[in-house]
């Protein structure tokens, strides 16, 4: 008889177990198209929070008016410079497909000089002089490359669409947060009590502290240099400067070079304006690619008790796994590991 209660219990416990599986499986596959917004919806309402209390505390305490002005300047934010660069990549594909079609020049003819560069003028010569002369000839020439490539960017064109989107839903899911602040932190510190102890509060300033530090570090100094290569790029009058602005912002957040981006531009000014305009345009483009240097070390790791390499190397690991998202995942996931590293070992070393 007991072994049969035993029996009986089990099967109902499996079955309640079973039960339970299947609701967390069903609640993950409903919630599953969210993650990623509400994870960006964090990240922003994070990033955000001390512009919103002080804001608040200008509008005499008025934290829905606050909400409401901040949600409308980071939706203007994104889309208006969304609009003008879509508008402008259009107008520029539009001018450049008239002038193939007319038959006119798009692109000057290279300087004699360009053919005595070592190693590389001679091929870039032959290249520019083709695209000035025959345009057509090129495109024919170089056909099966840039069937290669025209998918690609029709996908990128395609999930720039699909990213804009996701950012607005993100706006509006961290404008909802700023109404849960303390619940949300409270919540957030009971979780990490009972992951790593009672030191849960620490860890959840930590994760926030860094989250700001990437948003400055990362984000802030991809977007100042975007800035600052397109204010140059604007005024040397340089083609698509929209589309080259985008790509120095994303080289920027990927953390490579903007250099490899501006430096083909800064060849080419020489052909667009006059010398000193060219010089003074690469100077410019120059000092773009080197502000990280300066700007990084003071806006990366403010604030946070953790070394701005695990920081760095967090934000770059977590984005070559999970994408700009993983910039701000990896960076704290590392400085979280950082800190039990050194509370479990180092502190308990000199403590013993």
């Amino acid at each position: 008889m007991d072994n049969e209660d035993y029996y009986r219990r089990s099967i109902y416990s499996a079955i309640r177990i079973g039960f339970i599986a299947l609701l967390i499986i069903f609640s993950f596959m409903i919630i599953k198209p969210f993650i990623i917004p509400v994870l960006w919806g964090i990240i922003i309402a994070v990033a955000i929070y001390p512009l919103h209390q002080k804001l608040s505390k200008a509008l005499g305490g008025k934290d829905s008016l606050s909400t409401t002005i901040l949600t409308i300047f980071s939706l203007a934010l994104l889309i208006v410079p969304s609009i003008l660069f879509i508008d402008s990549t259009i107008n520029g594909v539009q001018n450049i497909a008239e002038l193939i079609e007319s038959g006119e020049n798009i692109i000057p003819p290279p300087s004699a000089d360009v053919a005595n560069w070592k190693i590389i003028g001679k091929p870039i010569f032959d290249i520019w002089s083709l695209a000035s002369n025959n345009m057509a000839g090129l495109i024919t020439k170089y056909a099966s490359q840039l069937k290669s490539i025209v998918p690609s960017i029709l996908s990128m064109v395609g999930g720039l669409g699909t990213t804009i989107i996701l950012f607005i839903i993100s706006i509006l899911i961290s404008a909802a947060m700023f109404s849960q602040d303390i619940s949300g932190k409270k919540a957030a510190t009971s979780i990490f009590n009972t992951l790593m102890g009672k030191n849960g509060e620490r860890f959840v300033v930590l994760a926030i502290s860094t989250i700001r530090s990437v948003v400055q570090g990362v984000l802030g100094v991809a977007v100042i240099q975007a800035l600052l290569a397109g204010v140059g790029l604007w005024a040397i009058g340089m083609p698509l400067a929209g589309v080259w602005t985008l790509l120095v912002l994303f080289f920027a957040i990927m953390q490579l070079p903007t250099i490899l981006i501006l430096a083909p531009l800064m060849v080419y000014s020489f052909s667009i304006a006059g010398p000193t305009a060219a010089w003074i345009f690469t100077a410019w483009s120059i000092m773009v690619g080197l502000v990280d240097n300066v700007l990084k070390p003071m806006f990366l790791g403010r604030g946070v008790d953790v070394p701005m390499l695990a920081i760095l190397l967090g934000a770059i690991g977590g984005m070559l796994i999970w994408g700009i998202i993983g910039l701000f995942l990896g960076a704290v996931v590392l400085a979280l590991s950082y800190k039990v590293f050194v509370a479990i070992f180092v502190d308990d070393a000199l403590e013993n």
